[in-house]
């Protein structure tokens, strides 16, 4: 037996015996790693910073991967779910990837491009975003990929309120409009104090330093003062668990993405 299949059978059977099941979901899911060696991509983000569109990097990242054909960053989501399938948990995710709002029981605090929200930021101004809309952007990303930026071509609609043009809702937005995800992140706060006693299982998966006061730092909290918790953090390079853990967790240095489709 090797090792990854041991690795596999351990977790499975840690995953069978637990009450509950924490995941954190990191900025690996973005695909920006695979997407740094398209041709193209680069030069499409550095566009949009430039002209004051980072808000669409998010779709910038989806619509890249689906146009290469590559599915990892689908399929290993999709193994995710059928791992949480009937289990009671929560995922948190600092990922902007929109494939996540379908992982079951969920929080996004970053945001993702499934809605939109005033660019100036009037803070009760959230909308789902329309099928109109997705033709809209697809059009411009084909434009832009092909080295066209038509800027004055977008529109998202108008804020009701102060007449401002409406953005997606996400972490990239000058304004960004947190109510998006507030009434989830109380359901995780409420969810979480739950935890404590219960055979906790911790998944953090592809979770790096970008926004360690989400996922990294409270999952080690969480870990350390559930005395039946068990803690895997999946990371390619940052993948140690600190001293206080010792005996209570493992750090495995593969790709999240990867390990994650290998269940």
């Amino acid at each position: 037996m090797t090792g990854i299949e041991m690795d596999r059978e351990e977790f499975l059977d840690r995953l069978e015996q637990s009450d509950m099941i924490l995941v954190g979901l990191g900025e690996e899911f973005d695909g920006t790693k695979r997407l740094r060696q398209q041709t193209g991509y680069g030069q499409g983000c550095a566009c949009l910073k430039e002209e004051g569109l980072s808000w669409l990097i998010p779709y910038w990242n989806e619509y890249c991967l689906d146009r290469a054909g590559d599915c990892s960053i689908k399929n290993a989501l999709e193994k995710l779910r059928e791992v949480l399938k009937g289990k009671n948990h929560f995922a948190v995710s600092v990922s902007t990837n929109s494939q996540i709002a379908d992982t079951g029981r969920n929080v996004m605090p970053c945001g993702s491009i499934l809605r939109k929200q005033c660019s100036a930021g009037c803070r009760e101004v959230l909308r789902d975003r329309t099928e109109e809309d997705a033709e809209g952007l697809a059009r411009f990303f084909r434009e832009l990929a092909e080295g066209r930026l038509q800027k004055e071509k977008l529109t998202l609609g108008i804020c009701p309120e102060c007449g401002a043009p409406l953005v997606l809702n996400n972490i990239y937005a000058e304004s960004y409009n947190e109510n998006g995800y507030l009434d989830q992140w109380n359901l995780y706060r409420k969810w979480l104090q739950r935890t404590l006693n219960h055979r906790l299982l911790i998944l953090e998966l592809g979770v790096g330093m970008r926004f360690p006061t989400v996922i990294r730092w409270p999952f080690e909290k969480t870990a350390f003062f559930n005395q039946k918790a068990y803690f895997y953090r999946v990371n390619e390079n940052l993948y140690q668990l600190t001293k206080e853990l010792s005996g209570k967790g493992c750090g495995i240095s593969k790709d999240a993405v990867a390990w994650l489709a290998q269940l």
